[in-house]
Formats: C-alpha cells, sequence, structure tokens
C-alpha cells in the first residue's frame, strides 16, 4: 500500500487525505519507505545543506493561559524577565559574529512588551546587519501592526495554528482564545508579504488521526513557506501535566509527510524533538527537516522560557556550541550552512 501511494505521489505531487490516514494508522510499515522517500525530495532541493537561524527568547511573559505551556500566565512558578535591548543587540552581534544571517526572536503575547519597541528592535538588528533576516515569533497582532513591523524590516513569521479542529482547538486553550482569529492572523502575514511559517504539536492531549489529517489540510490551503511541528512535551505546572509527551517517531513520520507535501518548504527539526530523545535533532533530519535554531538566548534566562519540562537548550542547541553542531552533523553526511536560507518559492 505504502508503495502505491509513493508512486501516486510522483504522479501527483501531492498526497491525498486517505494517503495521509493510511501512513499515520501504519507507522511501522510506512516508515523505512517514506523516510527514503522524503531524504530524496529533500536532497533535491536543498543538497545535504540544514540551515541555521540563531534563536532569541526575549520575553516569557505571557497574557495567554494555553492549557499545555509552562510559560502560560497563570503558572506563578515562573521567573518572568524581559530582555533589554541592549541584550538583544548583544546577541545579534554575538551570532553575527558566528556567522548567523537569520535571526528569530521568539515570545509570549506579552502585553508589557510594547509593539513599538519590537519596532524599534527590528531596526537595531537591521542596523547591525542589513543582509540578514529577521523571523518574528511573538502571537496575535492586529493586522496593522504587523504591516508596521514588516515596513521595520521583519522578513518572516512564524504561527502555529496548533489545531485546526475547532473543538480540539477548544480542549488546548481556554474561551478567550479563537481559532478564527489565529487564522485570520496567519492569512494577514500571508497577506502582507511575509514568508509565513504555521504549525501544530504531535501528540497533544485528544488528538486524534483525523485531528492530523486535518492539520495537514489546513497548510495544504494554506501553502506556508515554513512549517514548524514538535511533539508535545508535557509541564508539571499545567493542567496537562498527567499527559504523557507525544512520541518523536510519530513526530518524525509527520516531518515525511510535510517534506512530501511541501518539496521546498523550511521544516525545523525542533527542541522538543532533543528534549525527548538524545538523538532526536537527527532523527527529525533523517525525515525530512532542513533547518536548526540554536540558542542564542543569554544563558543566564534560558531556564525561565521553558515551555516544557527538562528542555535541551545548554549542549548542541545553544549557538555557543556551533562548531561541535557543525562536526556533528557532518559525521550525520549533512553540512550546516550559515546562510540566510530563504523559500526557495519556485526556484529549483
Amino acid at each position: 500500500m505504502i508503495g502505491e501511494i509513493l508512486k501516486r505521489y510522483d504522479d501527483r505531487g501531492t498526497l491525498r487525505d486517505e494517503d495521509i490516514r493510511y501512513i499515520l494508522e501504519h507507522e511501522e510499515e510506512v516508515r523505512e519507505p517514506l523516510f527514503r522517500k522524503s531524504r530524496e525530495i529533500t536532497e533535491r532541493h536543498f543538497h545535504k545543506k540544514i540551515y541555521v537561524r540563531g534563536l532569541i527568547e526575549f520575553s516569557n511573559y505571557c497574557k495567554n493561559n494555553c492549557y499545555y505551556c509552562g510559560i502560560r500566565g497563570g503558572n506563578d512558578e515562573v521567573v518572568r524577565y524581559r530582555l533589554s535591548k541592549e541584550a538583544m543587540e548583544q546577541a545579534v552581534k554575538a551570532g553575527a559574529a558566528m556567522g548567523f544571517k537569520t535571526f528569530v526572536l521568539q515570545g509570549g503575547e506579552d502585553p508589557g512588551f510594547p509593539d513599538e519597541e519590537i519596532t524599534r528592535w527590528l531596526h537595531a538588528i537591521k542596523k547591525i546587519d542589513p543582509e540578514a533576516a529577521v523571523t518574528l515569533s511573538v502571537g496575535e497582532r492586529p493586522k496593522e501592526v504587523y504591516a508596521q513591523w514588516k515596513a521595520a524590516g521583519a522578513d518572516r513569521f512564524l504561527l502555529r495554528h496548533e489545531s485546526y479542529d475547532p473543538e480540539h482547538y477548544k480542549k488546548l486553550h481556554p474561551s478567550n482564545m479563537k481559532r478564527e482569529s489565529r487564522i485570520q492572523c496567519l492569512k494577514d502575514l500571508k497577506d502582507l508579504g511575509f514568508q509565513v511559517g504555521s504549525g501544530f504539536m504531535v501528540g497533544s492531549p485528544y488528538q486524534t488521526v483525523e485531528n492530523l489529517v486535518e492539520d495537514f489540510r489546513f497548510l495544504k490551503e494554506l501553502q506556508p513557506a515554513m512549517v514548524g511541528i514538535g511533539p508535545y512535551v508535557s509541564h508539571h505546572a499545567t493542567p496537562f501535566k498527567d499527559f504523557p509527551s507525544g512520541s518523536v517517531e510519530r513526530t518524525a513520520i509527520c516531518i515525511a509527510i510535510l517534506r512530501l507535501l511541501f518539496p521546498k518548504a523550511n521544516l525545523p527539526s525542533t527542541t522538543a524533538m532533543q528534549t525527548l530523545a538524545k538523538d532526536g535533532r537527527n532523527r527529525g533530519i533523517l525525515a525530512g527537516a532542513n533547518v536548526f535554531m540554536p540558542n542564542l538566548s543569554p544563558p543566564s534566562v534560558r531556564d525561565q522560557y521553558a515551555l516544557y519540562d527538562d528542555k535541551a537548550a545548554f549542549q548542541l542547541e545553544a549557538a555557543e556550541n556551533l562548531e561541535e553542531l557543525k562536526r556533528q552533523i557532518a559525521e550525520l553526511g549533512y553540512e550546516i550552512v550559515m546562510s540566510r536560507g530563504d523559500y526557495l518559492d519556485k526556484e529549483s
């Protein structure tokens, strides 16, 4: 059956919902042929190059109370912080000296961090390196705010849709958070010309195979430049503390599906993969991922940006260990590339 699916993929250039459903329900059978195909596609377009982005987690304040997240507003165990502009610039300059050409500014939906301050930060980063790409991952905002950030130099925006199914979305989020608002933000970002990234957690509480099929269907409609997925990882101070973490293996299967659906999109192997398995990063790459995001945040705050327990952030996930990361990726047969790694779009 998987052979027929992959042959049909060759003919059609896509996967049908029933193909995705079959893959998710027959992981053992499909794993090896699926990974061979996803690697073949990745290597055709990216030539065994892994792009790195410097991740700066600048604020762990968040107004939201998502039931799965360790920095949810209702968690009073968190030691909250906001980086100063000077600390951000120091992190960017350190990253630029290492050769990074993409910086990712990630934070909670922090009402105490003015939108105008992010605009100033964008101008500052472009002064440090006018050729660098800047990605924002700061949640839902009005379209006019996104437009200001685009004008200030933001190139990309990451906003996971988390779950396309309305009922599942409600199970993951409090009632004041609306799935429709998240979807509208993604549409606004595309309208404004951002390279847009979305995604979801694999194995989140109450998630079904049908939920995942719907997520893939939505992404096919959205046609993102990037898709970031990772296994759900539990956090002890959330309402979901007793739910088991997701599967690295199923996440790798989902990365492979994404590579078949989006041959030229940027797909990261996420820190959550490495948190749950010592070879998680490599397993993501071997499934079709072509991006990794070493952490440039000041070491003193990395523990506080804990979306989940036992987050990997100090070993090969840390930018200061870049040379060792390059060595290990080379042993895997791939090459770390420091260029911007823009979305290939229609280029070959």
